[in-house]
């Protein structure tokens, strides 16, 4: 292994960020709180093509009423959402998230409790925190005076199926982590390791391709590779945004995607004039060509 002092920025960043993951694992077993380390993005349900929150795995014991218990874990995430903003310092497309999750047995004060002191063993004191107006008073003397309160009626949280009231930590005007209250019962706690280790150690956040290209490769470390469906779309879609903005991936599924693209758009030039009535859906359930994308690499 190369001295820190010899490694490049990404490798340094990817140690110094597993050293966050470390002492958070840490803090959990001092706890006697079971710790998980997860890297894939792959689903643990059905309802997204990938994870996106460190509490999927976990909804049938929230909805549970017999089940007592508290676990946490880091989990790798993918929020395709996020792909239209990327590059502007919070939001990353994919991430690690840092998690707490107990099954009515902590209290919404054991979990800010909790999370207070693991953030002063990275030296880390919130700004402010904010609470749904709705929780102002039963809520705000959890903190104790430790960190002021801001009321927020956005302090509310649904995976569509599971919901709750929450409080946000805030630092430097970004969000780092919330706890959520799910059913009124549980613990759902959520902090970003990225946001965490650029307000810790300093580490810049990367570029939009760069995001683009870690996110890539975490989906084929994942397990998938290109297609026309589903996951497998999702990545051809990502390789070619790289290739759009004019990256490059040392991965034989970029070079391929490339020449795909390159075949597939003089396939359209030569067959466009004699189905020019055809819709955007014939194209692609015929010939594997999206319009949209044909259209954009012409237009370049």
């Amino acid at each position: 292994m190369l001295p820190e002092g010899t490694r490049t920025e990404k490798e340094v960043a990817y140690v110094t960020a597993g050293r966050l993951i470390q002492q958070y694992q840490d803090f959990c077993l001092a706890k006697g709180v079971d710790f998980t380390r997860i890297e894939s993005v792959r689903p643990h349900d059905d309802t997204t093509l990938f994870c996106s929150a460190g509490m999927q795995q976990y909804k049938p014991l929230f909805s549970d009423p017999s089940y007592i218990g508290t676990v946490a874990n880091s989990q790798a995430c993918l929020r395709m959402g996020d792909l239209d903003e990327i590059g502007d310092g919070t939001h990353l497309l994919h991430f690690t998230m840092l998690g707490l999750f107990s099954f009515r047995e902590m209290t919404v004060g054991n979990a800010i409790d909790f999370w207070l002191e693991f953030l002063a063993t990275l030296g880390l004191v919130p700004d402010h925190v904010t609470i749904h107006p709705d929780r102002l008073v039963e809520w705000t003397p959890l903190y104790g005076g430790r960190v002021p309160v801001v009321p927020d009626p956005e302090c509310m949280w649904s995976d569509g199926s599971i919901s709750g009231y929450c409080t946000e930590f805030y630092k430097d005007g970004v969000e780092i982590g919330n706890i959520v209250n799910p059913l009124g019962t549980c613990i759902d706690v959520g902090f970003g390791l990225e946001r965490l280790d650029m307000i810790v150690n300093g580490t810049p956040q990367v570029d939009a391709l760069g995001t683009l290209c870690e996110t890539v490769m975490t989906i084929v470390e994942s397990g998938y590779r290109p297609g026309n469906k589903e996951q497998g779309y999702v990545l051809r879609k990502l390789l070619r945004r790289i290739h759009k903005m004019g990256g490059t991936l040392d991965h034989p599924f970029f070079a391929e995607e490339v020449e795909r693209q390159k075949r597939l758009r003089a396939q359209y030039l030569r067959l466009r004039d004699r189905h020019s009535e055809m819709s955007p859906d014939w194209w692609f359930d015929t010939h594997g060509i999206d319009l949209s994308d044909i259209r954009e690499t012409m237009d370049e």
